[in-house]
């Protein structure tokens, strides 16, 4: 089974830490996020891998052909113009009517995918969302897709696509997505993977839907520090460190050093890190970073960073309020 994979974003919103690497390599418990996908994916006996890179591509390249023992193939978008255009570009090293899956690759999920990979007819996950106007919307009809709507302005329903796609046969999809090119049709300015799918429902093929209640964003700081929160609870290294007290769940990478430090919960620390002398709680530390003197709450630390404090000396008195910073 071939998959494809977009990840050409620069992920805008993860700034500065995607000044210097892209968005997927980011580190969630334990090992970047893209490691999470191909970990399921390949799990899921995925051999063959299109990546849609772009931005810092050869960073992503170097780490799943360092990792990852199947075959890729990789291709550059150096315009994005949605994701429509993006599957678009795969299209030469797909064959005819041959099926496919898509993930988005900042799509961390938990769904087992054996028997999605072999449904008779193409599928698409779906969840409930609060918010459907940042998503594309299906309307279903006994888990069949009767429409599907990218990012209403208006409400339409709440199932929202979360960027998990088994298309059994390729062709049609493509061909769709040649019409929205040649005819120029885009939504919000770009061409989109949701609207080739309408089309493909309105020439008659099949869609259903599965259910995706494991979906994890990883689009934000607040939700990436979420989404490590909820993946330790499966992935914690169960630490014990001389000298140091661990309140799980917590990652430590074997390579870190910790002396004297308080580390967790949910707080991720990377490869040949140093923690001293400090409190460190849902936090991700990145690979070779030095933390020293510091007390961290709900923060994210690159790579290669140096972060330290200084010591406080106070003489306070009965009923006194202080705030040291």
């Amino acid at each position: 089974m071939k998959a494809i994979i977009p990840v050409a974003g620069v992920g805008t919103r993860l700034r500065p830490h995607t000044f210097s690497q892209p968005k997927v390599l980011l580190n969630v418990a334990g090992k970047p996020i893209i490691g999470h996908i191909m970990d399921k994916l390949t799990a899921s006996g995925i051999d063959e891998a299109i990546v849609i890179v772009g931005y810092l591509g050869d960073m992503i390249e170097s780490y799943l052909r360092e990792q990852y023992d199947i075959r890729f193939t990789f291709v550059n978008q150096q315009r994005r113009l949605g994701l429509a255009h993006a599957i678009w570009m795969c299209k030469e090293h797909v064959a005819d009517n041959e099926p496919v899956f898509i993930i988005l690759g900042d799509t961390i999920f938990d769904v087992e995918l054996s028997g999605i990979l072999s449904s008779p007819t193409s599928t698409i996950g779906v969840r409930e969302v609060d918010d459907p106007s940042r998503f594309g919307i299906a309307i279903t009809s006994n888990s069949n897709v009767v429409r599907l709507v990218e990012k209403p302005n208006e409400p339409v329903g709440n199932l929202a696509i979360v960027g998990l796609y088994y298309i059994k046969n390729s062709s049609p999809l493509f061909s769709c997505i040649d019409r929205l090119i040649s005819e120029n049709i885009k939504t919000k300015g770009e061409y989109q993977l949701t609207d080739a799918l309408q089309m493909m429902l309105e020439q008659g093929e099949s869609l259903t839907t599965f259910p995706v209640n494991n979906w994890y964003d990883c689009g934000k700081p607040e939700t990436l520090l979420s989404t490590n929160e909820i993946l330790l609870k499966h992935h914690s290294s169960g630490s014990s460190l001389p000298g140091c007290i661990i309140n799980e769940p917590v990652f430590v990478a074997k390579s870190a050093k910790i002396n004297n430090a308080i580390i967790g919960p949910n707080t991720t620390i990377g490869e040949n890190a140093i923690i001293e002398d400090a409190i460190i709680k849902n936090s991700i530390i990145g690979n070779d970073s030095k933390v020293q003197h510091v007390s961290l709450d709900k923060s994210i630390i690159g790579n290669n960073a140096d972060l330290s404090g200084a010591p406080h000396e106070a003489n306070i008195g009965d009923f006194s309020e202080i705030k040291l910073r």
